[in-house]
């Protein structure tokens, strides 16, 4: 059985991290249903790099897809971790739409190294960007998601709080629960306004930059980025006054919705087992 995708057709999401991997992978599937996307990172065309530099993936590239896909796209360049960055970022986009009622913290650091072989200033960096890029952008939209008379959502790429996802990386799992509770903490916070604030993670490990340069299992293991975005979607087709305060995992929410085949997101052929779900969380146990 396959998934009913939602129409989301004057809506308009702000996605941290669209440059590539997950957060380009989530504002393409949006665009396919008529979702406009506003495009953000820290990669943008204008900036002067050299020649020597490989330019891979940027806001406005992302952008550009979008419109292909028959939706608007307006992209902003962006620092997560900085707060006037954030608060102008914002005003812009709900300047530009009129609205945004979709959010997605997905922009992240990561650094898969143990506390004692950590430095200090890459733990900060993870810090700043995950726990507190999170926070900022949450903040900047919260009252405006308050005041639509629309659905609205909050979503965030992170894992589930009761659960230690990396031993041995201590830093950055510290960082994601951080992403992790400011999201659902939100739920409370909105309750009522009829905004949706709940958080996504995927069992295996995903096709990304991040992925390919830690070495996370091998490539029979992982699936590609639309699981993830396909997990957006199913979120997004959903009430958010009744769907919030959730943390979900990907492979679940797509079989509770009546997905059986997951093969389609392999990235070799065949129907491999998802091995990497044991690096993501060693007591995951996969739906029979």
């Amino acid at each position: 059985m396959g998934l009913s995708k939602p129409d989301l057709s004057g809506s308009t999401a702000f996605i941290t991290g669209t440059t590539r991997g997950i957060g380009k992978a989530i504002a393409l599937a949006l665009a396919e249903q008529g979702c406009n996307v506003v495009s953000t990172g820290k990669t943008s065309e204008h900036d002067d790099y050299g020649e020597d530099r490989d330019l891979e993936g940027s806001i406005e590239q992302t952008a550009r897809e979008v419109e292909e896909r028959g939706a608007e796209a307006l992209p902003i360049k962006l620092d997560v971790r900085d707060e006037g960055s954030v608060e102008a970022a914002a005003e812009e986009a709900i300047d530009h739409f009129g609205e945004v009622n979709v959010v997605i913290n997905n922009a992240s650091a990561i650094q898969l190294l143990p506390t004692a072989d950590l430095p200090p200033n890459r733990f900060d960096l993870m810090t700043d960007v995950n726990v507190r890029g999170t926070y900022l952008t949450c903040r900047a939209f919260a009252d405006h998601l308050k005041s639509l008379e629309r659905d609205a959502w909050v979503l965030t790429n992170a894992p589930p709080i009761e659960i230690d996802r990396s031993p041995g990386s201590g830093p950055y799992t510290w960082s994601k629960l951080g992403m992790s509770f400011i999201t659902l903490s939100l739920a409370g916070e909105l309750s009522g306004h009829d905004v949706g604030c709940n958080t996504f993670w995927p069992v295996t490990a995903i096709d990304t930059r991040a992925t390919r340069h830690f070495g996370l299992g091998t490539e029979d293991d992982w699936r590609t980025p639309e699981i993830v975005s396909d997990t957006v979607l199913e979120i997004l087709s959903r009430d958010p006054s009744a769907f919030t305060g959730n943390a979900v995992y990907d492979e679940e929410l797509l079989r509770d919705a009546g997905l059986e085949d997951f093969s389609e997101y392999n990235l070799t052929p065949g129907d491999p087992e998802p091995l990497s779900a044991m690096i993501a969380d060693p007591d995951y146990s996969r739906p029979a």
